[in-house]
């Protein structure tokens, strides 16, 4: 699965750890997260991560 990296602040969110502090399932592909999601670090919304390799 595609990893996505947050621009502001360098986390990276991995689709097969998920988001605990979100309350994101492993698993959980980075499209199908909520519209609210944000970065848990940072705050950032969705729209401010890109695909890294």
């Amino acid at each position: 699965m595609q990893k996505y990296l947050c621009k502001p602040c360098g986390y990276i969110y991995d689709p097969e750890e998920g988001d605990d502090v979100g309350g994101i399932a492993p698993g959980t592909a980075f499209e199908d997260l909520p519209d609210d999601w944000v970065c848990p670090l940072c705050g950032a919304g969705k729209d401010m991560f890109e695909p890294v390799d």
